[in-house]
Parts: structure tokens; C-alpha cells; sequence
């Protein structure tokens, strides 16, 4: 859509665009604007990491928001708390609480601050 309006991607519109997804519960729109984001090299942030979590988690797509948080971890993106508590609701609405848990303990392990 956004080359279709002529606007350029970058960060700022894509995180935008990926919130509004989440918002909206399109969690393959979020992922492919993340998939754009990093196709692009533009930068992919914490924003952009949770948002799409999220929206994968409100799908019950708890695998993928695993997938996404790991793949976090392994980039240069500091992996927050919020990032967490996006799969580890993505986890609870899949019925995987001992995978919340899990993810609870590697947040303090981490030194990840909760709320």
C-alpha cells in the first residue's frame, strides 16, 4: 500500500504500519511489513519486535512470536520487557503457560526488568 501512495518506507511509517496491523489483528500484514523492514535494512527496533509479537500472539500464532523473540535476541535489538510480555501473552493465549513461565525465568536471568 505504501508504494502504492508513493510514500517511502522507512522505520518510522513501517512501525506505524505494523502497530496498526497488530491493532487491527492482521498479524500476516505485521509480518509482511516486518519482512519489508529487513528486506530493506532499514532499522528493526523494539517497536517493531513487539508489535509484530503481539499481533502474532492475538492470532494464537505463539510459535511464530517465539520465533520472532529469538530472532530478536539474536540481532543487535535489546530485547525489553515488553517485547516478553508480548509472547508471554501470546503464550497464554495459546494455552502454553509453562512456556510464559519459561520466559519469565529467562527475563530474570536476563536481567530484564518486569513491570
Amino acid at each position: 500500500i505504501m508504494a502504492q501512495r508513493k510514500v517511502d518506507a522507512n522505520t518510522i511509517t513501517c512501525c506505524a504500519a505494523i502497530s496498526a496491523c497488530e491493532k487491527g489483528k492482521q498479524w500476516e500484514a505485521a509480518l509482511r511489513l516486518f519482512s519489508v523492514m529487513l528486506q530493506r535494512r532499514l532499522e528493526s527496533n523494539t517497536i517493531a519486535f513487539s508489535d509484530v509479537i503481539s499481533a502474532c500472539g492475538k492470532a494464537g500464532e505463539w510459535a511464530r512470536a517465539l520465533q520472532l523473540l529469538s530472532a530478536m535476541a539474536q540481532s543487535s535489538v535489546e530485547t525489553e520487557v515488553i517485547a516478553f510480555s508480548a509472547a508471554m501473552t501470546a503464550c497464554e493465549k495459546g494455552g502454553e503457560w509453562e512456556k510464559a513461565l519459561q520466559l519469565f525465568r529467562t527475563m530474570a536471568q536476563n536481567s530484564v526488568e518486569s513491570d
